[in-house]
Formats: structure tokens, C-alpha cells, sequence
């Protein structure tokens, strides 16, 4: 039987092959959510997913859950919207901004994994230029929908989305998909398998792929010139 592992100050990750069979992908208890940490458990395809104030939990799911940029799949009605162009776009103009609309916007009860110390976990990675966020506002200027993600070499590690108003996750995942193409990036994590994201092309690969395309790919750097948009989300048309 395996046990799950529990961090102490310093320690590394076990392998991720240890990870609990059930529930699925649970590697280790306890750490930090220091810049540090959170990029050392990114490089190996492990995120942090648990409710304040309990201990950190660690997962690394099997199979995975990702998005390769050039499979984005754009439907009539979503190209639909971008034509009518009546959305405004940006890029980490208000990062806890949106971490904040995705926490409170989940009407499936799950929102509250994205607690006060995550957000001000991921605010310093955005600080320091590995966390993005990609913002869509409608024409009076309200945030109406976005993403955000860590973006670790020619890697893009997608967290969460919220829409307040239909398509305004999907015009943000194709901003996202427009700035990853230009960046040379090879691949979106998903994390775990959802509807939602297999309507735009998500697919499941195995633990042991993933890993490989994060050492093939994590470590090679990407321009930073590329997280811009156009103002309208009719140039994505």
C-alpha cells in the first residue's frame, strides 16, 4: 500500500510515481506555497489543489489533461463572436483580479481551492513574470471574463477560467492560444479531463508522456514580448 508523503521544510518531491492510485494523483502533504516550491513542483507536472486552512496537497493526475496549441478547436458560434467583436481584451492588467472572479465565481461548490494564500502565492509569481493572466471586458469596460497560468519555458500550465457573460472564457482561451502560437509554445496543461475543455480540443495523454514533453520543453525560453493582445477580440478572428 502506498503512503502519502508528508513535506517538511526543504524537502524534495518523491517521485511521481508514488502517487496515490485513490484519490487520483495525490503525491504529498504539506510544504509551502513559495515561489520556489511552486516552480520546482510545475517543472515536474505537480500543482497544489486544497482548502484553506488545511495542509497543502500535491497532485500530479494520471492520465493528463492537456491542450496543444495548434488543436484549439473554434467553433462557428465562437468565431461568431470574435467577428461581432464586442469584447475588449488584455494581458495581466488585473491578475488578483481574475484569480478572485475564478474563486468566486464556481457554482459547483469547488471554488473555495482558491483561497487567500493561493492567490497571494500566484500575485508573486505574476510579480516576478511566470504567472499570466489573459482579461476580457465587455464594452463598458467590466471584466467579463479571463484565465490565468504559469508559463514555465515553451510551457503554459492553465488554472482556472471564468465567465460572467457566454463565450468569455473561450474569447480568452483563444487569446491565450494566439499569444502561446506566436511564443513558439508547445503545450497547455489542463490538468484533469472536463467537457469544457474537450469541446476546445483538449485531449488525455499519460503521466509518463507529460513528464517527457516538460523535459523537453520547460526549459527552453520563450520570448516575453509575446503576452500581448490586440485591443479587440475581432483581431482573432
Amino acid at each position: 500500500m502506498r503512503h502519502l508523503t508528508q513535506l517538511h521544510s526543504g524537502d524534495d518531491f518523491p517521485p511521481s510515481s508514488e502517487a496515490l492510485e485513490y484519490p487520483s494523483g495525490l503525491l504529498a502533504v504539506g510544504g509551502d506555497l513559495s515561489a520556489k516550491r511552486l516552480l520546482g513542483a510545475y517543472r515536474r507536472g505537480i500543482f497544489p489543489w486544497y482548502e484553506e486552512p488545511q495542509p497543502v496537497l500535491w497532485w500530479t493526475p494520471n492520465p493528463r489533461s492537456v491542450l496543444f496549441p495548434g488543436n484549439l478547436r473554434v467553433s462557428r458560434s465562437l468565431r461568431r463572436t470574435l467577428r461581432r467583436d464586442h469584447f475588449r481584451l488584455a494581458v495581466d492588467q488585473r491578475f488578483p483580479q481574475v484569480m478572485a472572479a475564478c474563486a468566486e465565481l464556481r457554482g459547483d461548490g469547488l471554488g473555495t481551492w482558491i483561497g487567500s494564500d493561493m492567490i497571494g502565492a500566484y500575485c508573486d509569481l505574476h510579480a516576478i513574470g511566470h504567472a499570466h493572466s489573459i482579461e476580457v471586458y465587455d464594452g463598458e469596460g467590466a471584466l467579463v471574463g479571463g484565465l490565468y497560468g504559469i508559463a514555465l519555458g515553451r510551457v503554459f500550465f492553465g488554472e482556472s477560467m471564468f465567465s460572467r457573460v457566454s463565450d468569455a472564457s473561450k474569447v480568452a482561451m483563444v487569446g491565450l492560444v494566439d499569444i502561446l502560437r506566436r511564443g513558439g509554445f508547445r503545450l497547455i496543461d489542463c490538468q484533469v479531463e472536463s467537457a469544457h475543455l474537450n469541446s476546445l480540443g483538449a485531449c488525455n495523454i499519460s503521466r509518463a508522456e507529460f513528464e517527457g514533453l516538460l523535459d523537453e520543453f520547460a526549459d527552453v525560453p520563450h520570448d516575453q514580448s509575446v503576452w500581448t493582445l490586440p485591443d479587440t477580440c475581432g483581431e482573432l478572428s
